[in-house]
């Protein structure tokens, strides 16, 4: 063109109408998890209950800017997931009194100039897209073009993102619903669950490549790699922290080398298509055998673990396997002559001096969000008695960092952290993640295995 400008395809009569002819129609069919669309409407109904006679809005979001005109992947609000088992970005749902109204993106067809030129909802950027009829069917609500949805009905609650009053009444509802798992959310998790214990031997199996020079983020690029491959992707930032490193506890840089003869700590968990993820640590010898000085720590969190775990069960204080676990850490750093005070005094509100090298807390709820759950009443998470139906994890461990003078230099560098997911049954508790050793001969077994 005379103006050096390149010619806008949607305003040349030629080319639209030659576009929109010629095409197959694909399948469109929606992509749902066997039975989310029925636990969908089960929870909806078990809200209804809680909230007789109240109208409820929820946003499934959108996928938020990387950078400039690119996206990072979209991941639906949770909430929107457990109440429609519909995870389209953008969507929005109108509930009440256990029926939902779904307002959809329409997608753009050949015909539609959007086709070419939408790069959001266009097929021929982002693939064939299920009509909202498709949707309809497959969910069982009725669903309506976005543009209608006119906004939130008068007194209606909000949750998801992107409302700027959303409800804090109906976010403590929902995760305080979200406690309890359906046979359908525990199933899931399950299968998430395995997928995470298949990934960690697959990390185990590329560990001399690692050793060898590709480190930490080869090993955290395998198991993302797997997440994606198996379920929907990595639950949470992988957790890859070999020698020095596995005391930081969110340390999701994995930038460093992985060490012959240290430690590495592994927490990973696999997000299942339904959204469901686990969430699992483990704490490898990279060699294959524990030194003596690192299988002391891993014994002593080893102990702890298991006397955590063994609070786990209907009707006691979810805070149980806490103090239960802390108590032999404490009493083990004072056998090593670690606390400036004594054990009582350490354990007590006041003191918690052994909480240096475990500052972090030892165990939440799991779900459709790795911390689920999170705005939960305090009476009813950390004040409340377990019930059948929860998940949770249990997870101590021992932080020494390199650069903290108050131990001695054969513990600094060491960092220990064992962590299993626990269904709460009806007398007692389930492993989820017993596939996995949680002693230091078994874990040896593991690596030797696998290299």
């Amino acid at each position: 063109m005379s103006d050096g400008k390149l010619p806008k395809l949607s305003e040349i009569p030629a080319f639209t109408e030659y576009i929109a002819q010629g095409w197959d129609t694909p399948a469109r069919t929606p992509d749902l998890v066997p039975g989310a669309a029925g636990a969908a409407a089960a929870h909806r109904a078990r809200l209804a209950a809680a909230l007789p006679g109240q109208t409820v809005v929820v946003a499934a979001g959108r996928a938020p800017v990387r950078s400039n005109d690119t996206d990072y992947g979209f991941r639906v609000d949770s909430d929107f997931s457990w109440l429609t088992g519909c995870a389209a970005e953008n969507a929005v749902a109108v509930i009440g009194d256990g029926e939902a109204t779904l307002y959809l993106p329409p997608p753009a067809r050949p015909g539609d100039t959007g086709f070419f030129s939408d790069a959001v909802y266009g097929e021929l950027w982002v693939g064939p897209s299920p009509s909202l009829a498709e949707w309809s069917a497959a969910l069982g609500v009725e669903v309506r073009p976005l543009p209608d949805f006119a906004g939130p009905p008068a007194g209606a609650l909000l949750a998801g993102p992107g409302w700027p009053e959303p409800s804090e009444d109906l976010g403590r509802t929902l995760a305080e619903l979200r406690m309890i798992k359906d046979e359908w959310e525990i199933a899931e998790l399950r299968a998430a669950v395995d997928r995470t214990v298949e990934g960690f031997a697959a990390v185990l199996a590329e560990l001399p490549a690692a050793v060898a020079g590709a480190g930490e983020r080869w090993l955290q690029g395998t198991f993302d790699r797997y997440a994606r491959t198996y379920g929907n992707g990595p639950g949470y930032a992988a957790i890859v922290g070999s020698g020095p490193h596995a005391p930081t506890l969110h340390w999701v840089r994995c930038d460093g080398p992985v060490l012959p003869g240290e430690l590495l700590l592994l927490d990973m968990g696999v997000e299942a298509r339904s959204h469901y993820t686990a969430d699992v640590t483990r704490t490898f010898p990279v060699s294959g055998s524990f030194s003596p000085v690192q299988r002391q720590v891993h014994d002593l969190v080893e102990r702890a673990h298991r006397a955590g775990m063994a609070q786990v069960a209907p009707g006691r204080a979810f805070t149980g396997f806490h103090h239960a676990a802390m108590e032999v850490i404490a009493r083990g750093l004072d056998d090593w002559g670690l606390l400036p005070v004594s054990v009582d005094e350490a354990l007590s509100d006041a003191g918690q001096h052994h909480r240096r090298y475990l500052v972090c807390g030892i165990g939440h709820h799991l779900g459709l969000d790795v911390h689920d759950c999170a705005r939960s009443s305090p009476e009813a998470y950390h004040g409340a008695r377990m019930a059948p139906g929860m998940v949770l994890t249990v997870e101590p461990g021992l932080y020494f960092h390199a650069h903290d003078r108050t131990v001695p230099p054969e513990l600094r560098g060491i960092g220990v952290r064992i962590e299993d997911d626990l269904l709460v049954t009806g007398d007692g508790a389930e492993i989820l993640s017993a596939a996995l050793p949680i002693d230091a001969s078994g874990l040896e077994s593991w690596v030797k295995e696998r290299i």
